[in-house]
């Protein structure tokens, strides 16, 4: 396909025909309802569960308790909250009350949750109380913000999320769907920040519907009577698609837990819920992996696994699928299009790949000119579907270099084959020019991982003596090997025998601890750089 634009799917009605009133607390939640799931079980935390019936009550009375509170249609709502029940119900309610949900980590530091409540202006907050040290003065001074809510404690000024749940079940006048339109605002997710302060990418009620209809359903092959787990957390897009929006749209149950996702507490949800679907990144399937209880472990009740967030090393995937004979489907989205639009299919996995257009998108890959490229060259991806983002909230410039109507202008660099594969280069931003030569990072990463000695990597271009940029290589070594200079030949040598000459590091840096990662779980480059 040189030279041209690709395009994936057929004519979708129920997208192109949304009615005039169309809320996604409807299309999510209440359908559930309707179509008799009110006495399923939706969410699973530990040994409790609730089913669809029991959330949608406590959605309707919370939503209830927001409005009366001030919540006014398109105000945002921000959420601070680990998985867990309150924070479902919550989402829920707001976007019943036609407020719209902005969700951040609650991990973060006093200095982060000022930013967010001052670039939010958030009318409405959900907390929880283990983050009451950190988020109590950012509260405090916030100017906008004029109902909070908290979970699990007490948080001065916050009302405790259960009694905010009881007193609004008596108020049924105050418990209706907000009338939004597929267009009405709906939701911001996050960019990373990793090129400044993170910004809010602005979606509209009928994107996140579209994803779903495309890739959820057509894709993935999400089914009701799917059990779903995620090892990234619900504030992330990617989760709050595959472990919300996507099981709630069949009717399937979620597996939600507070904690982090180790090796350990993945294999103990696994033990307890038998999940049948799992949303996982690439750091975790490795951690799996090489923990000591994987060769005992019963995975048997997964169907599938997603992957995304990270590159998936094809050593990593081959080993899983030997080992656990359990399929993984990598892919790529953004917050930019809500979620993913090139992912390899259940019956067409090409490893190393990120696989092919998810129906319903369509894609360029273009040079410095702007005009596409041809077949097997690199050049930055532009995406366009029925996801994509109206702007970036508060920065015009930079929505105007992204976002041109239905296109989204990214800064990933593919390629895409003869077959209509597309492979991941890398970030632009990322790319090194060594020997005069542009070189992705990403590729001598995965030579390196295929290496024993290697755990976990990251490659930047550092200047040797002369001044010349050239691949160095971060390493973190497998259990029982440690980073030497014999070490360094033996990897250099891996990697010439895998890589053009150029490409090979040049320098090596150890490290005993594990990478640090952003809130998203990448690799925070900008941290080792």
């Amino acid at each position: 396909m040189t030279g041209a634009t690709e395009r994936a799917g057929s004519d979708r009605t129920f997208l192109h025909e949304l009615p005039e009133r169309f809320n996604l607390c409807s299309y999510y939640l209440d359908r559930n309802l309707d179509e008799g799931r009110a006495d399923k079980v939706a969410v699973l935390v530990g040994d409790a569960a609730k089913t669809y019936g029991e959330i949608a009550a406590r959605v309707r009375a919370l939503c209830a308790t927001l409005r009366r509170g001030g919540l006014r249609p398109e105000e945002r709502v921000l959420f601070v909250l680990p998985d867990g029940f309150e924070f479902v119900e919550a989402w829920f309610a707001a976007l019943r009350a036609g407020g719209v949900f902005a969700m951040v980590s609650p991990l973060l530091k006093e200095k982060d949750y000022s930013y967010y409540l001052e670039y939010t202006k958030a009318a409405a907050v959900f907390v929880h109380a283990s983050v009451a040290r950190e988020f109590a003065p950012a509260l405090a001074s916030s100017r906008h913000c004029r109902a909070a809510y908290v979970v699990g404690g007490e948080l001065e000024g916050a009302v405790p999320f259960e009694e905010a749940v009881g007193a609004g079940v008596a108020l049924t006048e105050l418990q209706h769907v907000e009338p939004t339109g597929p267009d009405d605002l709906a939701g911001w997710l996050f960019t990373s920040g990793s090129t400044g302060e993170p910004k809010a990418c602005v979606h509209v009620q009928r994107d996140f519907a579209y994803a779903t209809e495309t890739y959820a359903l057509e894709v993935a092959g999400y089914r009701e009577d799917d059990v779903c787990l995620s090892v990234p957390k619900l504030f992330f897009g990617y989760a709050t698609g595959t472990n919300l929006m996507f099981p709630f749209r069949v009717g399937a149950t979620v597996v939600l837990f507070e904690g982090r996702a180790t090796a350990d507490e993945i294999l103990d949800q696994i033990e307890a819920h038998r999940p049948s679907f799992l949303t996982g990144v690439p750091t975790l399937f490795n951690n799996v992996l090489r923990s000591a209880r994987c060769e005992g472990a019963d995975l048997s009740c997964l169907r599938i696994a997603l992957s995304a967030g990270e590159a998936l090393p094809p050593a990593l995937y081959a080993e899983w699928k030997e080992r656990t004979g359990v399929e993984i489907l990598d892919g790529i989205g953004s917050a930019e299009m809500f979620h993913i639009y090139i992912s390899n299919r259940p019956d067409d996995v090409v490893p190393g790949a990120l696989g092919t257009l998810v129906p319903g998108y369509e894609a360029e890959i273009v040079g410095p000119s702007g005009r596409p490229v041809g077949v097997d060259e690199p050049g930055r991806l532009r995406i366009a579907g029925g996801s994509t983002a109206l702007c970036y909230w508060g920065d015009k410039a930079r929505s105007n270099e992204t976002f041109q109507g239905a296109w989204c202008s990214t800064a990933d660099v593919f390629r895409r084959d003869a077959a209509g594969v597309f492979w991941y280069v890398g970030r632009g931003d990322d790319l090194l020019k060594v020997s005069g030569i542009w070189v992705s990072p990403l590729e001598i990463e995965n030579a390196l991982l295929d290496h024993e000695a290697v755990h976990e990597c990251c490659v930047l271009g550092r200047e040797d003596a002369a001044g010349l940029v050239k691949a160095h290589a971060i390493v973190v070594c497998a259990e029982g090997v440690e980073g030497c200079d014999a070490v360094a030949e033996e990897l250099r040598a891996h990697a010439k025998a895998r890589l053009a000459p150029h490409k090979y590091p040049r320098s090596f840096e150890w490290r005993t601890e594990p990478l640090p990662r952003n809130d998203r779980g990448k690799i925070a480059r900008k941290l080792l750089s």
